[in-house]
């Protein structure tokens, strides 16, 4: 592996997660339109395949034809990863704070490490732990986790949000072993589209579009959420799964949580704490260590 490679890999990953950090602005906006969390969910996926499949028709024609042995895969992929993901976490947020509901979906690190043992038997290094305990610990100091009501069924269910979210990762790299970066976005938001369609009422939407003072600006709104909370990052991160070990590119991720929380704090005047000013520099900690020039990492 080159080091350009080596070098641009980590960034791809970095930079997907400031983008899905963005998240919150764009849900902001169209809950402002009375849209509901898996209405939102539903027409960021749409906006997705749909252009998903457009710059796969440029780059790659020949790839819209996959085996049949693979359809399992991208249905892991789109529904069993993407789909359920957004669906459990959803389904968290309504069921307890969602300070504690991110901090459960943002357990994937832990799981992608565990999954990349058994599946790609990867080496958990020294430098790996520190960086995930850094890296949740810090996650949990800028979700400013309190006092909060969690029942069983709740944790377990978040629990699953951050299963399904650590899923991608797996899969993902074992789809780009056969197919390229553009197939497996394409297929993968695909298949997740069309598993959340199945749970969302689209007359709702249609007369969401029908109420609101400026369709033109909420269609715009739309795509743009699309485009920057689901193509650039989910392309990003696949490009930089194809060179960074899955473990390490989950754990980078977590940079997400802590430019939703910069973003809510210069965009919403929200108040940045001294515990998630401190939560940001674990995760930059855990970053800056993991992007440290190898000397002789020794596995525990």
């Amino acid at each position: 592996m080159s080091h350009t490679s080596k070098t641009i890999g980590p960034l791809f990953i970095i930079l997907a997660g400031i983008f899905w950090g963005t998240m919150g602005l764009f849900v902001r906006q169209l809950s402002s339109y009375n849209f509901t969390a898996i209405q939102i969910a539903c027409v960021r996926l749409l906006v997705a395949a749909i252009l998903f499949a457009c710059i796969l028709l440029i780059k790659e024609p020949s790839g819209f034809r996959i085996h049949l042995r693979d359809v399992p895969l991208f249905l892991g992929l789109g529904w069993g990863s993407i789909g359920l993901m957004t669906c459990t976490y959803f389904m968290a947020i309504r069921m307890m704070s969602m300070s504690v509901a991110a901090i459960l979906l943002y357990t994937s690190p832990i799981w992608v490490m565990l999954m990349s043992i058994i599946v790609f038997h990867e080496a958990i290094t020294r430098k790996k732990l520190i960086a995930l305990i850094l890296a949740f610990t810090g996650c949990i100091l800028v979700s400013g986790v309190g006092n909060s009501t969690l029942t069983l069924s709740g944790f377990c269910i978040g629990l699953c949000a951050g299963l399904t979210y650590g899923l991608y990762s797996i899969l993902g790299r074992i789809a780009l072993n056969r197919y390229s970066t553009y197939v497996v976005t394409t297929y993968t938001f695909i298949f997740a589209f069309i598993g959340v369609f199945f749970f969302t009422d689209t007359t709702e939407i249609i007369g969401l579009f029908a109420a609101a003072d400026n369709s033109a600006s909420l269609v715009l709104l739309i795509v743009a959420t699309g485009i920057v909370t689901a193509v650039i990052p989910f392309l990003l991160y696949t490009l930089g799964l194809k060179t960074v070990e899955v473990s390490r590119a989950a754990i980078l991720a977590t940079i997400e949580p802590m430019v939703a929380t910069i973003l809510g704090a210069l965009v919403y005047h929200e108040a940045l704490t001294l515990s998630s000013a401190g939560g940001i520099l674990c995760i930059l900690g855990a970053i800056i260590l993991l992007n440290r020039k190898k000397k002789t990492e020794s596995p525990t």
